[in-house]
């Protein structure tokens, strides 16, 4: 037996470690400040503008660019599409570290987190909150499930991993129609403020634009998850897979888009637009950015099949997603807020920061479970040199 084979790899301490742990002592420092001293102390939020990035980011962004997980097992898992099948788990996993930090985001930012455990036990079906706390809570539980087999399989734990499996079809079922509970719910919330959210993002069908912007976003998630993951474990790009999903996700933008256009012209706010109002600059940017440019790379073939476009055309389509939310949470507020919010670095570090542990997390995954399937062509070679 060849011990070297055997040896532990050894650790190396590159820019994105030094970063991680640069970041950890502000975050560790910060997480004591808003827990012993309130909410006030680490950032700009007031009772004028009581949501800001931690909702804005953290929430409907975290919870919108995990959407990729459900469409993805539907797509395998029900309509039988098994070529999708070797994406599933690293899809599945980014989902639900996704949903884990957004609650630990939301701990964050509610005023009493500690009584979280209410909505389990005080039911107010009347409220979207209520509605999306029981989705979300429900949801990463079956994410968990849905995962599970990963590690079963790791521990050698066959049995359970078979039992999950039976049972995988009514999990994705669940799973779905959770996701497409929760999406649109939180696009419902800003319906109660219609005399408060800019025209140039209100709209009666918000719950919908949620929903299928969420599935494009998602989309766009896996692709360029897809990328970096090939980047940081040496793995190639499955264009095979990925094109076909890019085709989905201009369709996905293409209507999306189209309802935006029509709600701004319902709202009679293209003259927003037009004068190039603060509001107005902001809409251009997420709307050029996240919807023109991505469906203008990625309706042309050439381009979709291209690695480097297809990439290019699914980060636009994910930061025109990121844009929306926050100017929906944010942007489009401030003018019935009467003030400017800008986060405080607090926010923004602990924001940075949860991202960070989500990729952290992933790449301890990757090292120690079976997330990608290992391609005969590429174990050959290393098992004919042990």
């Amino acid at each position: 037996m060849n011990t070297t084979a055997m040896a532990p790899r050894r650790f190396r301490l590159g820019f994105w470690s030094i970063l991680g742990v640069l970041l950890l002592v502000p975050f560790l420092v910060i997480t004591y400040l808003r827990f012993a001293k309130g909410l006030g102390t680490v950032t700009n939020l007031n009772d004028s503008f009581p949501w800001g990035l931690w909702i804005g980011f953290d929430l409907l962004c975290g919870v919108g660019l995990a959407a990729g997980a459900f469409t993805l097992t539907a797509i395998v898992h029900l309509f039988n599409l098994k070529k999708f099948e070797p994406i599933v788990r690293p899809t599945v996993l980014t989902g639900f570290l996704g949903y884990l930090f957004v609650i630990m985001a939301l701990m964050f930012d509610l005023g009493q987190p500690w009584r979280i455990w209410h909505a389990i036990v005080y039911w107010n079906p009347h409220s979207v909150m209520f509605e999306v706390a029981w989705c979300v809570m429900l949801y990463t539980t079956v994410l968990a499930l849905e995962f599970s087999p990963v590690v079963f399989e790791r521990l050698g734990w066959h049995t359970p991993a078979r039992i999950i499996h039976g049972f995988l079809t009514p999990l994705v079922i669940l799973g779905v129609v959770l996701s497409t509970l929760h999406q649109s719910s939180l696009g419902s919330l800003y319906l109660i403020v219609p005399t408060k959210l800019h025209p140039l993002w209100y709209s009666s069908l918000l719950p919908l634009m949620f929903y299928i912007s969420a599935i494009g976003a998602g989309i766009g998630m896996v692709i360029l998850e897809s990328y970096l993951s090939g980047r940081a474990f040496g793995r190639h790009l499955e264009m095979d897979l990925l094109e076909p999903l890019a085709r989905g996700m201009v369709v996905a933008l293409g209507i999306y888009g189209l309802m935006r256009l029509q709600s701004i012209a319902r709202n009679g706010a293209f003259t927003s637009i037009t004068s190039l109002t603060y509001e107005g600059k902001m809409f251009l940017a997420e709307f050029l950015l996240g919807v023109v440019l991505p469906i203008g790379l990625l309706a042309f073939k050439k381009l979709r099949t291209d690695s480097l476009w297809l990439v290019v055309g699914a980060f636009f389509a994910v930061l025109g997603f990121v844009m929306n939310r926050l100017n929906i949470s944010i942007t489009g507020m401030e003018r019935a807020a009467g003030a400017r919010y800008l986060p405080s670095l607090s926010e923004i570090i602990v924001s940075v920061s949860l991202v960070g542990m989500g990729i952290a997390i992933f790449a301890l995954a990757v090292r120690f479970f079976p997330i990608f399937p290992e391609p005969k062509e590429t174990m050959e070679p290393e098992e004919a040199e042990h």
